[in-house]
């Protein structure tokens, strides 16, 4: 009676655990997602990729590309021609990866700054046209917050928003000192 009660033990104890792996395995942990904010309102490319180390934390990375003319004149831009931003997450929520979150990052960016203009010459009394095309590289640090929420099927939506300070920049007269993070992204859990 003992070793069968013992046999009965280990063989549920073996299917128990090999439930908890296929539970696992089933897990979706990565994401892609495009920032449909920033093509909208600023005219940017921004597209991420994220990792989810566990229930309730990931990193990933965002890479943005501004689409926009610098000599169009548009009053609603960014200052960043480009920017790559790793960041790490932390999700307070008892879904996996779900919900609100806290969100620190690093960002490298490049600024640009493209100035034409008549000055007047008092020498030879006309007006001469100047051109000057600027590019500070930056790397700044921030937090943001927001919130992430997926659909069964693994589509999700999140919204977010957050500010850094650019640390180094190689050009100050060009570098600004504060780089948003801004986002409506739509993606996908896989």
């Amino acid at each position: 009676m003992k070793k069968a009660l013992l046999g009965l033990l280990l063989l549920t104890s073996f299917i128990s655990f090999s439930q908890v792996s296929e539970q696992e395995e089933k897990v979706k942990r990565s994401e892609i997602k495009a920032n449909a904010f920033n093509l909208i309102l600023f005219k940017s490319l921004d597209f991420s990729y994220e990792y989810l180390l566990d229930s309730e934390s990931s990193v990933g990375a965002s890479v943005l590309i501004n689409l926009r003319d610098t000599d169009s004149g548009e009053d609603v831009f960014y200052n960043e021609k480009f920017a790559f931003t790793p960041y790490y997450r932390r999700y307070f929520s008892s879904k996996y990866a779900w919900g609100f979150f806290i969100e620190a990052f690093g960002m490298f960016n490049v600024q640009d700054d493209t100035v034409d203009e008549y000055l007047y010459n008092e020498i030879t009394n006309d007006y001469e046209y100047t051109f000057n095309d600027e590019t500070s590289n930056n790397l700044a640090f921030g937090i943001a917050v927001g919130g992430k929420f997926v659909s069964k099927k693994g589509f999700l939506f999140e919204v977010f928003g957050g500010v850094g300070r650019n640390i180094i920049q190689s050009n100050n007269d060009v570098g600004s000192e504060f780089v948003p993070r801004l986002g409506a992204t739509f993606g996908w859990r896989f």
